[in-house]
């Protein structure tokens, strides 16, 4: 087989396709976010970013900056190892306690991504209950769907937070089986909020374990930025809380919250912690610094939480369509991959303005978006050039104005 030639060909078919992925190159402007140096092959220019996961502009905060500043002087670069060869350091264990109290649980366990988070923990829980069987959301991330897959156990995929469609699918399982209800609260491209509360009432009428995913709800929502299931007090009813260190937290990494014994079972059984190394202490005494700063001030939710409400509105204003959710996320659909790229190469290139154009496989074909996260550092002008460009672009590729009501 020629290999070379295969990697070409698909390659190809991706970008025919209008599917192909381009890294732009960007460096983030400390002190100045979301103003960041785009570098390309005719030189470099300042761009401003629409579409981060940095939702309120953490990454760049005084308090985090200096906590990572001063660990990094106190223990040097990285952790030397796994937890279990070169030791645990203290900013671990500090970071997993101020994560244990934010979700309400004994414990926490930190992974060095969310993504291996989700793979690790549903993999293991999975695996090493005997004769379980998961009941998955359809829209599940992608870890989601790995780590179960990897655990080999028996699963059942349910329609998107279809309640009825989740407890035919229980009802017909052994009442005496272990089951466990995968699912996320904020659903990151199309924004919609999984009903944590019912979801809960199922698992307790049919003795189901719950794991819900709050990544892209972390320091967003609730009074201490404990996430969706905080702000509707429901944290006591779920099994396990996954959440990321690397969104609204501006750092990198994940976790779980859960029992003391659910953790230790984790930590001990789950070959995606035992054999990768550690966050270097300086991200978790980053992370550490961020998690009690957005405990105790909401300003940035407020803030955050007027800006998604202003540029929602002016996209109304002007008939862009965009998803109607309760979130934070803002989907402007496009629904074709080609002109979805070139949407988002124009914003750049002629703008200044970067958004990641989202098409198939992260998005059902036909559906292609551009995936805009409003924080609370944009400024009015900002705004403005937002709504100015998508205005103008939507009037070049005849695009429909209309409203879009959620599904």
């Amino acid at each position: 087989m020629d290999y070379q030639a295969h990697f070409r060909s698909r390659l190809a078919a991706l970008k025919d396709e209008g599917n192909y992925r381009v890294f732009m190159d960007l460096q983030r402007k400390r002190g100045h976010f979301p103003q960041a140096l785009w570098t390309h092959e005719n030189g470099a220019g300042d761009v401003t970013i629409w579409c981060s996961n940095d939702y309120l502009g953490m990454g760049q905060h005084p308090k985090v900056l200096a906590a990572m500043h001063e660990a990094i002087d106190r223990y040097g670069a990285g952790a030397g190892g796994t937890r279990n060869i070169s030791g645990t350091t203290h900013e671990h264990v500090v970071l997993e306690s101020e994560l244990a109290d934010l979700h309400g649980k004994e414990a926490a366990l930190v992974f060095t991504s969310g993504y291996v988070s989700n793979w690790a923990a549903l993999g293991t829980l999975a695996s090493q209950i005997p004769d379980m069987i998961v009941f998955s959301d359809s829209l599940n991330h992608a870890s989601m769907i790995e780590g179960i897959r990897h655990s080999r156990a028996d699963k059942v995929v349910w329609k998107h937070n279809d309640l009825n469609d989740l407890e035919r699918k229980l009802r017909s399982v052994d009442p005496g089986r272990p089951k466990l209800i995968a699912f996320e609260s904020v659903y990151s491209m199309d924004g919609d909020i999984a009903p944590i509360a019912e979801i809960c009432d199922l698992a307790d009428r049919y003795s189901a374990m719950t794991y819900l995913d709050e990544v892209h709800a972390v320091g967003l929502y609730g009074p201490r930025g404990g996430g969706i299931a905080e702000r509707e007090g429901l944290m006591d009813r779920l099994t396990v809380i996954e959440g990321t260190l690397g969104k609204a937290y501006g750092v990198v990494g994940g976790y779980i919250a859960a029992s003391r014994e659910l953790c230790d079972f984790v930590r001990s059984f789950a070959s995606g912690f035992i054999f990768t190394t550690a966050l270097p202490p300086a991200i978790a005494a980053a992370a550490t610094a961020s998690i009690r700063h957005l405990k105790e001030s909401d300003r940035e939710r407020q803030a955050h939480k007027a800006i998604v409400a202003e540029v929602r509105s002016r996209f109304d204003e002007l008939g862009i369509p965009h998803v109607k959710n309760p979130s934070h996320i803002i989907p402007v659909m496009v629904g074709n991959p080609g002109k979805c790229k070139f949407l988002s190469d124009t914003l750049l290139t002629e703008f200044g303005i970067y958004i990641q154009p989202i098409n198939y496989p992260t998005v059902p074909k036909g559906t292609e978006r551009l995936r805009i996260t409003p924080s609370p550092v944009h400024a009015r002008g900002d705004i403005d050039r937002l709504v100015a460009g998508l205005h103008s672009l939507w009037s070049d590729c005849q695009l429909a104005r209309r409203p879009l009501a959620a599904e």
